[in-house]
C-alpha cells in the first residue's frame, strides 16, 4: 500500500470516535441549511443463508431480527462528495450503476478483481422499515483490490471507478455492479454509503440524510482474497477482526451485508437501510 494512503488512513478512518469533530462540523452545516442529519438504521436482509461456497461463520443474522439503528459512520478520508477536496457527485456520468469502469474525462480504466453485485434497500424507517423510499438516492464508493481510492491514491488519481449514485426503484433498491474491494491495513473490508433524499440532492452533494458502511463476512472474504490479485489483501486481513475494527467494533451486525455467490460466477451483497 502507498505510504501516503497509509498515513491517511491511520488518521482520518479509524472510526465515529476519532472522526467526531468533523461528523459534529458537518452536522452544523446541515442544520444550519434546514436539513439535520437523520439517524441510518439498519435490517438485515430476508436472505439469511450463508454465502454459496462458504461456510455460516460471519454471515448476516436472521431475518427475523428486529430492526435497530446503525452508527452513523465516518465518510473517512476518501470520500469524494466535496467534504474532502474533491468532488466527483457533480460530475457527469456518475449517475450509473455499472461502476468498475472511470467516466468522464479521467484516464478511463477499468477495476479489476472478483465480480460483485451490490444491491441495497432503503425503506421508511417511520413507517416499521416496511415502506420503499422510492426516489431516495444512495452513493457508494470503496477501495480497489490493490486497497487504494480512486482520486486520491497515488497512481489513480486520474481515475474515478468505484464510485457511482443510483436513484431508488419501486421496491426502494438501488444495484451496483463492480468488484470485491481489497483490503487495506488497518480496516475489515467495507463499502462506504450515503443516502439522499433524492437524486438532486445526491448529485448537487448536499442534504445527505445519512452516511455508514457496509462490512463483508470473513469467510467470503478469505474465499476472494486466496485469488489472484488479492495477495496483499491476506496479509492485511490477518491482523483484523470485525470485533476490533475502528468502525464496526460498536455493532456490525447491522452492517453486515448478506453475501452469495462464488469466485468464479462472481458475488452478490444485499443490505436492507431504514432512513
Amino acid at each position: 500500500m502507498h505510504r501516503d494512503h497509509a498515513e491517511a488512513v491511520h488518521e482520518h478512518d479509524r472510526g465515529l470516535s476519532h472522526d467526531l469533530p468533523v461528523l459534529a462540523r458537518r452536522r452544523m452545516i446541515r442544520l444550519m441549511a434546514g436539513a439535520g442529519l437523520v439517524p441510518l438504521v439498519g435490517c438485515t436482509s430476508d436472505e439469511g443463508s450463508a454465502a454459496a461456497g462458504s461456510s455460516a461463520k460471519g454471515t448476516s443474522p436472521a431475518a427475523s431480527a428486529e430492526c435497530a439503528t446503525i452508527p452513523d459512520e465516518t465518510a473517512g478520508p476518501f470520500p469524494g462528495d466535496g467534504s474532502n477536496g474533491v468532488n466527483v457527485l457533480k460530475e457527469s456520468g456518475v449517475v450509473r450503476s455499472d461502476i468498475t469502469r472511470s467516466f468522464g474525462d479521467s484516464a478511463g480504466g477499468t477495476a479489476e478483481g472478483v465480480p460483485l453485485t451490490l444491491t441495497l434497500t432503503v425503506v421508511d424507517a417511520a413507517s416499521g422499515c416496511g415502506t420503499p423510499k422510492k426516489g431516495a438516492a444512495v452513493y457508494v464508493w470503496h477501495c480497489d483490490r490493490d486497497g487504494d481510492y480512486s482520486l486520491y491514491s497515488e497512481g489513480v488519481t486520474e481515475e474515478n471507478w468505484l464510485r457511482g449514485v443510483q436513484e431508488a426503484d419501486d421496491k426502494g433498491q438501488v444495484t451496483f455492479r463492480s468488484v470485491f474491494p481489497g483490503c487495506y491495513q488497518g480496516r475489515w473490508p467495507h463499502i462506504h454509503f450515503e443516502v439522499y433524499g433524492s437524486l438532486a440532492d445526491a448529485t448537487a452533494a448536499t442534504s445527505v440524510t445519512g452516511i455508514s458502511q457496509l462490512a463483508f463476512p470473513e469467510d467470503v472474504c478469505e474465499t476472494v482474497y486466496a485469488t489472484d490479485g488479492y495477495e496483499s489483501s491476506v496479509r492485511n486481513l490477518s491482523g483484523l477482526s470485525l470485533d476490533t475494527d475502528g468502525v464496526f467494533s460498536d455493532g456490525h451486525d447491522r452492517q453486515l451485508a448478506n453475501v452469495k455467490g462464488g469466485v468464479t460466477e462472481g458475488y452478490t451483497a444485499t443490505l436492507t437501510v431504514p432512513v
